[in-house]
């Protein structure tokens, strides 16, 4: 547990809702100093590494106090300025938790970002003010949207640079306003910043006497988040069978995961997936002893009234509306490889804790960055590309839309020859 950490769990008042954002964006936009700026003017930083960050900056020549250095963790990183890897950061004001992921803004880099917005409520899209929406920014905005992420604010940074010009914050307000409507969102907010400075971050900036909005931090505070996936069917994938053999408990059988949503409870109907068996919930067992039910992300194991064939890979599913069963299907990808993936290409697919041979039988679109129309000539997909494809199985899956249960509705694609993870894929 990191320093900031232990200082927010020792907290006697904590507040209890946790927003989880990821910044997102281009690269040199900004991102990291915004986050050190936020974790700064909140006073999440100890004296001690606020003079680590600034005998770093005066090693490295700057004039100012370098705020992206709390984030930027790898040397690699340091050296050349940029985010690389995803840097996790955990702060509080007094109404609201908050995770933070800072993805990095190199399109090289792109399957990193995927990774740290996965979890995320809320999406901060940092645009530099004197260069506008650019392929970068469209592409991280097409990534969130298909990772499903709700809300989106829009961060105008480097204000300062442009005199704080409101003629230049409402045009980039507008360009980015044409990317989020063809990318399915409604709305958005936008605030224009100095992170360098903290203008507009933490508190109201007297630069920018035209914007009658709020500051970051309120837009943050009060911004809605995702119901609980306790609400949704129950999803419990099987990562084991425990059968103990011993002179205590000779029948012993039960079947270990986590629980990836819904409730499950003892007497429950559940249906077997992909046989589609049904069975009823005899007992429930956590770490700690019989439990009377089990919900999102407890790790239990599940023992079952009848005597039916359960393994690994399979998954427990509510019987009133069970997961869908297939080996055919359409799933919007975001290719990771080197190597340009087209039809006929074998690989791995992972999904939960089942792992399958696959084939993806065709590719059905490239997403074109530059219209962010969906273009069903594109015959392969390039590294960063995001599409739709076609995908097969060996055996029957038990999933569900992504937009839906991400859980169960999120995969991975893996190349048998290298091992190496290919794509990060979500079911249509």
């Amino acid at each position: 547990m990191s320093v900031t950490e232990q200082a927010s769990a020792a907290a006697p008042t904590a507040p209890a809702e946790l927003l989880r954002f990821a910044t997102v964006g281009s690269v040199d936009d900004g991102k990291s100093t915004l986050i050190g700026r936020l974790l700064h003017d909140t006073k999440q930083i100890f004296a001690d590494q606020l003079d680590q960050v600034r005998d770093a900056s005066v090693r490295r020549g700057d004039d100012y106090l370098d705020l992206a250095l709390l984030t930027d963790g790898l040397r690699a990183e340091r050296e050349q300025g940029i985010t690389i890897d995803v840097a996790y950061r955990y702060f509080q004001s007094a109404k609201r938790r908050f995770i933070i992921a800072d993805t990095p803004g190199h399109s090289q880099y792109t399957r990193n970002m995927v990774t740290g917005a996965s979890t995320a409520d809320l999406a901060l899209v940092l645009i530099d003010a004197r260069a506008g929406v650019v392929e970068q920014s469209r592409r991280h905005t097409a990534v969130a949207s298909l990772l499903g992420i709700p809300n989106l604010v829009l961060c105008v940074n480097k204000m300062d640079l442009v005199d704080w010009s409101e003629a230049t914050f409402n045009d980039v307000c507008a360009q980015f306003a044409d990317v989020a409507t063809r990318l399915g969102y409604e709305s958005f907010t936008a605030v224009p910043i100095s992170a360098l400075n903290g203008d507009n971050v933490v508190d109201r900036s007297d630069d920018s006497p035209w914007y009658a909005g709020p500051p970051l931090l309120d837009m943050l505070e009060s911004a809605p988040i995702a119901a609980g996936v306790d609400q949704l069917p129950l999803r419990f994938p099987v990562q084991w069978v425990i059968r103990p053999h011993s002179s205590e408990q000779p029948d012993y059988r039960g079947y270990a995961g986590q629980v990836v949503a819904g409730v499950v409870r003892v007497g429950d109907q559940i249906e077997v997936q992909p046989s589609g068996l049904s069975a009823t919930v005899k007992a429930i067992d956590s770490p700690t002893g019989p439990v009377a039910e089990a919900f999102s992300p407890m790790s239990v194991t599940i023992r079952l009234e009848q005597d039916v064939d359960v393994s690994r890979g399979m998954m427990l599913s509510s019987a009133a509306d069970p997961a869908r069963v297939e080996r055919e299907f359409d799933a919007d990808i975001c290719w990771m490889s080197e190597q340009p993936v087209t039809p006929g290409g074998r690989y791995s697919l992972k999904q939960g804790t089942s792992t399958v041979k696959a084939i993806v039988d065709s590719i059905e679109a490239k997403l074109d960055l530059e219209t962010l129309a969906a273009d069903p000539s594109a015959t392969s997909l390039e590294v960063n590309d995001l599409g739709r494809i076609r995908v097969r199985t060996s055996a029957p899956v038990a999933l569900d839309a992504y937009s839906r249960i991400s859980g169960t509705g999120a995969f991975i694609l893996i190349d048998d020859a290298t091992n190496n993870t290919v794509a990060a894929g979500m079911a249509a």
